[in-house]
Protein backbone atom coordinates (compact mmCIF):
# COMPACT_ATOMS: atom_id res chain seq x y z
CA UNK A 1 0.00 0.00 0.00
CA UNK A 2 1.08 3.60 -0.51
CA UNK A 3 2.64 5.17 2.55
CA UNK A 4 0.46 7.76 4.30
CA UNK A 5 2.49 8.14 7.47
CA UNK A 6 5.89 7.25 8.89
CA UNK A 7 6.34 3.49 8.92
CA UNK A 8 7.13 1.39 11.96
CA UNK A 9 7.99 -2.31 11.92
CA UNK A 10 6.89 -4.62 14.73
CA UNK A 11 8.10 -7.93 16.06
CA UNK A 12 6.46 -11.27 15.37
CA UNK A 13 5.05 -11.20 18.90
CA UNK A 14 3.38 -7.84 18.29
CA UNK A 15 2.09 -9.00 14.91
CA UNK A 16 0.46 -11.98 16.61
CA UNK A 17 -1.08 -9.74 19.28
CA UNK A 18 -2.44 -7.33 16.65
CA UNK A 19 -3.86 -10.25 14.71
CA UNK A 20 -5.78 -11.30 17.81
CA UNK A 21 -7.20 -7.78 18.05
CA UNK A 22 -5.13 -6.14 20.78
CA UNK A 23 -4.46 -2.43 20.09
CA UNK A 24 -1.24 -1.92 22.09
CA UNK A 25 2.31 -2.26 20.79
CA UNK A 26 5.02 -1.98 23.44
CA UNK A 27 8.37 -0.21 23.31
CA UNK A 28 10.35 -3.45 22.89
CA UNK A 29 8.19 -4.57 19.97
CA UNK A 30 8.50 -1.69 17.49
CA UNK A 31 11.17 -0.03 15.33
CA UNK A 32 10.51 3.33 13.60
CA UNK A 33 11.59 3.34 9.95
CA UNK A 34 11.62 7.13 9.78
CA UNK A 35 11.28 10.22 11.94
CA UNK A 36 8.13 9.29 13.84
CA UNK A 37 6.72 12.27 15.73
CA UNK A 38 5.25 11.78 19.18
CA UNK A 39 1.47 12.01 19.15
CA UNK A 40 1.19 11.53 15.40
CA UNK A 41 -0.17 8.58 13.45
CA UNK A 42 2.15 5.92 12.07
CA UNK A 43 1.55 3.01 9.72
CA UNK A 44 2.36 -0.34 11.34
CA UNK A 45 3.96 -3.09 9.24
CA UNK A 46 5.08 -6.63 9.90
CA UNK A 47 8.70 -7.68 9.45
CA UNK A 48 7.72 -8.95 5.98
CA UNK A 49 6.15 -5.63 4.98
CA UNK A 50 2.46 -6.44 5.50
CA UNK A 51 0.36 -3.49 6.67
CA UNK A 52 -1.22 -4.25 10.06
CA UNK A 53 -2.90 -0.98 11.01
CA UNK A 54 -2.38 2.65 11.96
CA UNK A 55 -2.08 4.23 15.38
CA UNK A 56 -0.66 6.91 17.63
CA UNK A 57 3.10 6.84 18.21
CA UNK A 58 4.73 8.05 21.43
CA UNK A 59 8.39 7.44 22.25
CA UNK A 60 7.75 8.61 25.84
CA UNK A 61 5.36 5.78 26.56
CA UNK A 62 5.90 2.12 27.30
CA UNK A 63 2.88 1.62 25.03
CA UNK A 64 4.76 2.87 21.99
CA UNK A 65 1.85 2.61 19.52
CA UNK A 66 -1.88 2.63 20.28
CA UNK A 67 -3.73 1.31 17.25
CA UNK A 68 -6.65 3.33 15.97
CA UNK A 69 -7.72 1.23 13.03
CA UNK A 70 -6.95 -1.87 11.00
CA UNK A 71 -8.98 -0.58 8.06
CA UNK A 72 -6.69 0.69 5.31
CA UNK A 73 -9.49 2.90 3.96
CA UNK A 74 -9.85 4.99 7.12
CA UNK A 75 -8.92 8.66 6.93
CA UNK A 76 -8.04 10.09 10.33
CA UNK A 77 -9.66 13.49 10.03
CA UNK A 78 -12.05 15.24 12.43
CA UNK A 79 -14.96 13.32 10.91
CA UNK A 80 -13.30 10.01 11.84
CA UNK A 81 -13.15 10.91 15.53
CA UNK A 82 -16.66 12.37 15.45
CA UNK A 83 -17.94 9.04 14.09
CA UNK A 84 -16.21 7.17 16.90
CA UNK A 85 -17.92 9.38 19.47
CA UNK A 86 -21.27 9.02 17.70
CA UNK A 87 -20.89 5.21 17.71
CA UNK A 88 -20.06 5.29 21.43
CA UNK A 89 -23.16 7.34 22.23
CA UNK A 90 -25.39 5.17 20.05
CA UNK A 91 -24.14 2.11 21.93
CA UNK A 92 -25.03 3.67 25.31
CA UNK A 93 -28.50 4.48 24.05
CA UNK A 94 -28.93 0.83 23.11
CA UNK A 95 -27.67 -0.82 26.31
CA UNK A 96 -28.91 1.63 28.96
CA UNK A 97 -32.39 2.71 29.94
CA UNK A 98 -33.25 6.30 28.95
CA UNK A 99 -33.12 7.54 32.55
CA UNK A 100 -29.60 6.12 32.92
CA UNK A 101 -28.15 8.22 30.10
CA UNK A 102 -27.82 11.31 32.31
CA UNK A 103 -25.18 9.56 34.46
CA UNK A 104 -23.13 7.13 32.44
CA UNK A 105 -19.74 6.54 30.87
CA UNK A 106 -19.93 7.97 27.36
CA UNK A 107 -16.46 6.85 26.20
CA UNK A 108 -14.43 3.96 27.63
CA UNK A 109 -11.07 4.30 25.91
CA UNK A 110 -9.95 1.34 23.83
CA UNK A 111 -13.36 -0.32 24.17
CA UNK A 112 -14.77 2.55 22.08
CA UNK A 113 -11.84 2.84 19.69
CA UNK A 114 -10.57 6.03 21.35
CA UNK A 115 -7.41 4.94 23.20
CA UNK A 116 -6.74 6.51 26.56
CA UNK A 117 -9.91 8.62 26.54
CA UNK A 118 -12.49 8.49 29.35
CA UNK A 119 -15.67 10.56 29.24
CA UNK A 120 -18.22 10.41 32.07
CA UNK A 121 -21.52 12.24 32.05
CA UNK A 122 -22.88 13.70 35.30
CA UNK A 123 -26.15 15.39 34.43
CA UNK A 124 -25.22 18.45 32.33
CA UNK A 125 -21.45 18.08 32.83
CA UNK A 126 -19.06 15.92 30.82
CA UNK A 127 -15.89 14.97 32.68
CA UNK A 128 -12.99 14.06 30.39
CA UNK A 129 -9.67 12.37 31.15
CA UNK A 130 -7.09 12.02 28.37
CA UNK A 131 -4.17 9.62 28.79
CA UNK A 132 -3.00 9.47 25.16
CA UNK A 133 -0.80 12.15 23.58
CA UNK A 134 -2.31 11.57 20.15
CA UNK A 135 -5.81 12.41 21.37
CA UNK A 136 -4.50 15.26 23.51
CA UNK A 137 -3.17 16.88 20.33
CA UNK A 138 -6.65 16.51 18.77
CA UNK A 139 -8.47 17.71 21.87
CA UNK A 140 -10.20 20.68 20.25
CA UNK A 141 -11.89 18.48 17.66
CA UNK A 142 -12.79 15.81 20.23
CA UNK A 143 -14.35 18.24 22.68
CA UNK A 144 -16.39 19.88 19.97
CA UNK A 145 -17.52 16.50 18.69
CA UNK A 146 -18.59 15.40 22.16
CA UNK A 147 -20.68 18.50 22.60
CA UNK A 148 -22.15 18.36 19.09
CA UNK A 149 -23.06 14.65 19.13
CA UNK A 150 -24.86 14.83 22.48
CA UNK A 151 -26.62 18.14 21.97
CA UNK A 152 -27.77 17.07 18.48
CA UNK A 153 -29.48 14.15 20.26
CA UNK A 154 -31.35 16.56 22.55
CA UNK A 155 -29.01 16.17 25.54
CA UNK A 156 -28.27 19.34 27.52
CA UNK A 157 -24.54 19.85 28.12
CA UNK A 158 -23.51 22.88 30.20
CA UNK A 159 -19.78 22.29 30.33
CA UNK A 160 -16.82 19.95 29.80
CA UNK A 161 -14.46 19.49 32.73
CA UNK A 162 -10.98 17.97 32.35
CA UNK A 163 -9.69 15.65 35.10
CA UNK A 164 -6.12 15.28 33.93
CA UNK A 165 -4.68 15.35 37.44
CA UNK A 166 -3.23 11.84 37.24
CA UNK A 167 0.44 10.85 37.37
CA UNK A 168 0.10 8.38 34.50
CA UNK A 169 -0.10 11.34 32.09
CA UNK A 170 3.53 12.11 32.85
CA UNK A 171 4.52 8.71 31.44
CA UNK A 172 3.01 9.89 28.17
CA UNK A 173 4.98 13.14 28.29
CA UNK A 174 1.84 15.05 29.29
CA UNK A 175 1.44 17.55 32.13
CA UNK A 176 -1.15 17.20 34.88
CA UNK A 177 -4.01 19.62 35.44
CA UNK A 178 -7.75 20.04 35.79
CA UNK A 179 -10.37 22.64 34.97
CA UNK A 180 -13.15 23.49 32.56
CA UNK A 181 -12.37 23.27 28.87
CA UNK A 182 -13.24 26.52 27.12
CA UNK A 183 -15.51 25.37 24.33
CA UNK A 184 -16.21 28.17 21.83
CA UNK A 185 -19.64 29.69 22.36
CA UNK A 186 -20.27 27.81 25.63
CA UNK A 187 -20.18 29.78 28.88
CA UNK A 188 -18.00 28.18 31.55
CA UNK A 189 -20.10 26.98 34.53
CA UNK A 190 -19.41 28.60 37.89
CA UNK A 191 -19.82 25.36 39.88
CA UNK A 192 -17.76 22.19 40.37
CA UNK A 193 -20.44 20.01 41.97
CA UNK A 194 -23.59 18.70 40.37
CA UNK A 195 -26.41 16.25 41.08
CA UNK A 196 -27.16 12.93 39.42
CA UNK A 197 -29.91 10.37 39.86
CA UNK A 198 -28.97 6.69 39.77
CA UNK A 199 -31.30 3.83 40.69
CA UNK A 200 -33.80 6.43 41.91
CA UNK A 201 -31.32 7.96 44.37
CA UNK A 202 -29.89 11.48 44.17
CA UNK A 203 -26.18 12.10 44.67
CA UNK A 204 -23.95 15.14 44.83
CA UNK A 205 -20.95 14.63 42.53
CA UNK A 206 -17.79 16.64 43.18
CA UNK A 207 -16.28 16.37 39.71
CA UNK A 208 -13.40 18.68 40.61
CA UNK A 209 -12.04 16.86 43.67
CA UNK A 210 -13.84 13.50 43.85
CA UNK A 211 -12.01 10.23 43.21
CA UNK A 212 -11.37 9.45 39.53
CA UNK A 213 -13.90 11.60 37.67
CA UNK A 214 -16.10 12.17 40.74
CA UNK A 215 -18.34 9.09 40.98
CA UNK A 216 -18.03 5.37 40.21
CA UNK A 217 -20.58 4.70 37.49
CA UNK A 218 -19.55 1.10 36.84
CA UNK A 219 -21.37 -0.33 39.88
CA UNK A 220 -24.91 0.82 39.06
CA UNK A 221 -26.25 -2.73 38.64
CA UNK A 222 -24.27 -4.27 41.51
CA UNK A 223 -25.85 -1.62 43.73
CA UNK A 224 -29.27 -2.83 42.60
CA UNK A 225 -28.27 -6.39 43.57
CA UNK A 226 -27.36 -5.18 47.06
CA UNK A 227 -30.66 -3.30 47.37
CA UNK A 228 -32.63 -6.44 46.50
CA UNK A 229 -30.96 -8.35 49.34
CA UNK A 230 -30.86 -5.70 52.07
CA UNK A 231 -34.44 -5.73 53.37
CA UNK A 232 -34.57 -6.25 57.14
CA UNK A 233 -30.80 -6.54 57.53
CA UNK A 234 -28.12 -4.77 59.57
CA UNK A 235 -25.55 -3.69 57.00
CA UNK A 236 -21.88 -2.70 57.21
CA UNK A 237 -20.72 -0.87 54.06
CA UNK A 238 -16.92 -0.75 53.98
CA UNK A 239 -15.05 1.70 51.73
CA UNK A 240 -18.35 3.50 51.18
CA UNK A 241 -16.82 6.48 49.31
CA UNK A 242 -19.83 8.81 48.95
CA UNK A 243 -22.35 6.26 50.20
CA UNK A 244 -23.72 4.63 47.06
CA UNK A 245 -23.93 1.03 48.31
CA UNK A 246 -25.14 2.24 51.71
CA UNK A 247 -27.97 4.24 50.18
CA UNK A 248 -29.06 1.43 47.89
CA UNK A 249 -29.13 -0.92 50.88
CA UNK A 250 -31.18 1.61 52.89
CA UNK A 251 -33.56 2.16 49.99
CA UNK A 252 -33.90 -1.62 49.73
CA UNK A 253 -35.25 -1.76 53.28
CA UNK A 254 -32.20 -2.33 55.51
CA UNK A 255 -32.86 -1.91 59.24
CA UNK A 256 -29.62 0.00 59.68
CA UNK A 257 -26.53 0.76 57.59
CA UNK A 258 -23.11 1.68 58.98
CA UNK A 259 -21.09 3.32 56.18
CA UNK A 260 -17.31 3.58 56.63
CA UNK A 261 -14.56 5.27 54.63
CA UNK A 262 -11.10 6.55 55.49
CA UNK A 263 -11.73 9.85 53.69
CA UNK A 264 -13.36 12.57 55.79
CA UNK A 265 -14.41 14.39 52.62
CA UNK A 266 -16.06 11.27 51.18
CA UNK A 267 -17.89 10.60 54.44
CA UNK A 268 -19.15 14.19 54.53
CA UNK A 269 -20.60 13.73 51.04
CA UNK A 270 -22.09 10.37 52.09
CA UNK A 271 -23.89 12.07 54.97
CA UNK A 272 -25.09 14.78 52.62
CA UNK A 273 -26.34 12.18 50.13
CA UNK A 274 -28.15 10.24 52.88
CA UNK A 275 -29.87 13.41 54.09
CA UNK A 276 -30.87 14.46 50.58
CA UNK A 277 -32.59 11.11 50.08
CA UNK A 278 -34.30 11.06 53.47
CA UNK A 279 -32.18 8.14 54.70
CA UNK A 280 -30.26 9.74 57.59
CA UNK A 281 -32.22 7.80 60.20
CA UNK A 282 -31.16 4.51 58.63
CA UNK A 283 -27.55 5.33 57.67
CA UNK A 284 -24.78 6.45 59.98
CA UNK A 285 -21.43 7.38 58.45
CA UNK A 286 -17.98 7.10 60.03
CA UNK A 287 -14.52 8.14 58.90
CA UNK A 288 -12.29 5.19 59.81
CA UNK A 289 -9.67 2.83 58.42
CA UNK A 290 -11.51 -0.39 57.55
CA UNK A 291 -8.43 -2.54 58.27
CA UNK A 292 -8.34 -1.12 61.80
CA UNK A 293 -12.10 -1.13 62.33
CA UNK A 294 -12.97 -4.71 61.35
CA UNK A 295 -10.95 -6.37 64.17
CA UNK A 296 -12.81 -4.21 66.73
CA UNK A 297 -16.33 -5.27 65.70
CA UNK A 298 -17.99 -8.01 67.78
CA UNK A 299 -19.14 -11.06 65.76
CA UNK A 300 -22.75 -11.10 64.56
CA UNK A 301 -23.11 -7.31 64.86
CA UNK A 302 -24.07 -7.23 61.18
CA UNK A 303 -25.78 -9.77 58.96
CA UNK A 304 -24.76 -8.19 55.64
CA UNK A 305 -21.25 -6.84 54.93
CA UNK A 306 -20.26 -5.01 51.74
CA UNK A 307 -16.59 -4.78 50.71
CA UNK A 308 -15.89 -2.36 47.87
CA UNK A 309 -12.22 -1.43 48.33
CA UNK A 310 -10.12 0.69 45.99
CA UNK A 311 -7.77 -1.14 43.64
CA UNK A 312 -5.11 -2.72 45.86
CA UNK A 313 -2.90 -3.39 42.85
CA UNK A 314 -2.18 -1.44 39.69
CA UNK A 315 0.55 -3.72 38.33
CA UNK A 316 1.32 -7.42 38.01
CA UNK A 317 4.25 -7.02 40.40
CA UNK A 318 2.01 -6.24 43.37
CA UNK A 319 -0.74 -8.83 42.84
CA UNK A 320 0.47 -11.11 45.64
CA UNK A 321 0.63 -8.20 48.08
CA UNK A 322 -2.86 -7.08 47.00
CA UNK A 323 -4.20 -10.60 47.45
CA UNK A 324 -3.12 -10.47 51.10
CA UNK A 325 -5.04 -7.22 51.58
CA UNK A 326 -8.15 -8.62 49.90
CA UNK A 327 -7.90 -11.79 51.94
CA UNK A 328 -7.56 -9.94 55.23
CA UNK A 329 -10.79 -7.96 54.85
CA UNK A 330 -12.75 -10.86 53.37
CA UNK A 331 -11.58 -13.29 56.05
CA UNK A 332 -12.53 -10.87 58.80
CA UNK A 333 -15.93 -10.22 57.21
CA UNK A 334 -16.64 -13.95 56.92
CA UNK A 335 -15.75 -14.45 60.59
CA UNK A 336 -17.92 -11.51 61.70
CA UNK A 337 -21.04 -12.65 59.89
CA UNK A 338 -23.46 -15.14 61.50
CA UNK A 339 -24.16 -18.38 59.66
CA UNK A 340 -26.65 -17.45 57.00
CA UNK A 341 -25.30 -13.89 56.77
CA UNK A 342 -24.52 -12.20 53.48
CA UNK A 343 -21.35 -10.87 51.88
CA UNK A 344 -20.94 -8.60 48.87
CA UNK A 345 -17.31 -8.38 47.79
CA UNK A 346 -15.55 -6.98 44.77
CA UNK A 347 -12.28 -5.93 43.17
CA UNK A 348 -11.84 -3.15 40.62
CA UNK A 349 -8.28 -4.05 39.59
CA UNK A 350 -7.68 -5.59 36.17
CA UNK A 351 -4.51 -7.23 37.49
CA UNK A 352 -6.49 -9.05 40.17
CA UNK A 353 -7.98 -11.45 37.65
CA UNK A 354 -11.17 -13.41 38.30
CA UNK A 355 -9.03 -16.51 38.88
CA UNK A 356 -6.83 -14.69 41.43
CA UNK A 357 -9.83 -13.17 43.17
CA UNK A 358 -11.75 -16.45 43.38
CA UNK A 359 -8.66 -18.26 44.68
CA UNK A 360 -8.35 -15.63 47.41
CA UNK A 361 -12.03 -16.01 48.35
CA UNK A 362 -11.74 -19.80 48.54
CA UNK A 363 -8.69 -19.46 50.78
CA UNK A 364 -10.42 -16.94 53.05
CA UNK A 365 -13.51 -19.15 53.34
CA UNK A 366 -11.33 -22.16 54.19
CA UNK A 367 -9.51 -20.23 56.93
CA UNK A 368 -12.80 -18.86 58.27
CA UNK A 369 -14.24 -22.39 58.24
CA UNK A 370 -17.30 -21.32 56.27
CA UNK A 371 -18.82 -22.15 52.92
CA UNK A 372 -19.82 -19.59 50.32
CA UNK A 373 -23.18 -19.99 48.61
CA UNK A 374 -23.03 -17.84 45.50
CA UNK A 375 -26.11 -15.75 44.84
CA UNK A 376 -24.85 -13.59 42.00
CA UNK A 377 -21.66 -12.75 40.08
CA UNK A 378 -21.57 -9.49 38.15
CA UNK A 379 -19.14 -7.30 36.23
CA UNK A 380 -19.03 -3.63 35.33
CA UNK A 381 -22.14 -2.04 33.84
CA UNK A 382 -22.43 -2.19 30.04
CA UNK A 383 -21.52 1.46 29.56
CA UNK A 384 -18.02 0.20 30.50
CA UNK A 385 -17.93 -2.44 27.73
CA UNK A 386 -15.54 -5.38 27.81
CA UNK A 387 -13.65 -6.26 24.64
CA UNK A 388 -12.72 -9.93 24.79
CA UNK A 389 -9.60 -9.30 22.72
CA UNK A 390 -8.48 -6.55 25.16
CA UNK A 391 -8.29 -8.08 28.66
CA UNK A 392 -7.45 -4.69 30.18
CA UNK A 393 -11.07 -3.61 29.61
CA UNK A 394 -12.29 -6.33 32.01
CA UNK A 395 -11.62 -5.24 35.56
CA UNK A 396 -14.63 -5.30 37.92
CA UNK A 397 -15.48 -8.52 39.72
CA UNK A 398 -18.48 -8.55 42.07
CA UNK A 399 -19.76 -11.53 44.06
CA UNK A 400 -22.78 -11.81 46.32
CA UNK A 401 -22.67 -14.74 48.76
CA UNK A 402 -24.52 -16.25 51.63
CA UNK A 403 -22.03 -17.41 54.26
CA UNK A 404 -23.03 -20.88 55.51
Amino acid sequence: MKDRFVRVAVTKKAEHSIGKGHPWIYDTEVTPLGDAENGEIVDVFSQKGRWLGAGFYNANSKIRVRLLSRNANDTFDDAFFRRRIAYAWAYRKSVLRPQELTCCRVVFGEADGLPGLTVDRFSEILVVQTLCLGLEKRKAALMQALYDVLTADGQKIAGIYERNDVAIREREGLSQGKGFYALPGLETPAYTKTEIVENGLTYTVDFENGQKTGFFLDQKYTRQAVARLARGKRVLDCFTHTGSFAMNAAKGGALHVHAVDVSEDAVALARENAARNGLSEVIDCEAANVFELLPQIPPKTYDFIILDPPAFTKSRRTVSHAARGYKEINLRAMKLLPRGGYLATCSCSHFMTPAHFEQMLRSAAFDAQVSLRQIEALQQAPDHPILWNVPETEYLKFYLFQVV
